[in-house]
C-alpha cells in the first residue's frame, strides 16, 4: 500500500485544524509554512477537503479554514476516502486485464482475496480512529481496538 502525498499532506492539514485552539481559522499561507509545501498546493488540498464537507471556509479579515465538525466526529476512514482510493475496489480486477476484456484469473483468483481482506482490515481500523485521537497522539495498538493479527503456528 502506498500513501500518496495528497493523503499524507491532507491528513496533516486535518491534524493542524484539529489542534487549532478556539476554532481560529488557518490561512493557506499558514498551512504552507507549517507543513513546508507551496500555497497553491495548500489551496488544492483545502479545496478537496472543503468540497467533501470536512472543512469549511471562513470569510473575512480573520478568515481561513476550520473543521466542519468536531475532531471527535471525524474518522480517519472519512479523511482517506476523500483524499485517496481504497486498496481494493470493484474496478480492481479490470485494471489488470491487460489485453483481455477481463482478468484471466477472474474465475479462480486467490490474490484478489488478499487485497480485499487487507482493505477490509485497514478500513475497520480507520473507522475506529478519530481525528481527535490522532491529533492528541492517543492511538491505541491494534489489540486494544479489537483488531488482532493472528500468527500461524
Amino acid at each position: 500500500m502506498k500513501i500518496t502525498a495528497l493523503e499524507e499532506y491532507g491528513l496533516r492539514c486535518m491534524v493542524l485544524l484539529a489542534r487549532q485552539r478556539d476554532d481560529d481559522p488557518l490561512t493557506l499561507p499558514e498551512f504552507a509554512t507549517r507543513e513546508g509545501f507551496s500555497i497553491p498546493y495548500a489551496g488544492k488540498l483545502l479545496m478537496i477537503l472543503k468540497r467533501s464537507g470536512l472543512v469549511k471556509a471562513v470569510r473575512g479579515r480573520k478568515g481561513g479554514y476550520v473543521l466542519a465538525q468536531s475532531p471527535e466526529e471525524i474518522t480517519l476512514k472519512e479523511i482517506f476516502e476523500v483524499l485517496g482510493k481504497p486498496v481494493f475496489s470493484a474496478g480492481y480486477c479490470g485494471r489488470y486485464a491487460r489485453e483481455h476484456e477481463v482478468c484471466i484469473h477472474s474465475g479462480d483468483c486467490t490474490v484478489k482475496n488478499i487485497w480485499q481482506t487487507f482493505d477490509e482490515f485497514i478500513e475497520s481500523y480507520l473507522e475506529q480512529v478519530t481525528l481527535a485521537d490522532l491529533a492528541s497522539g492517543d492511538i491505541s495498538p491494534l489489540e486494544e481496538n479489537g483488531l488482532k493479527l493472528q500468527q500461524k503456528a
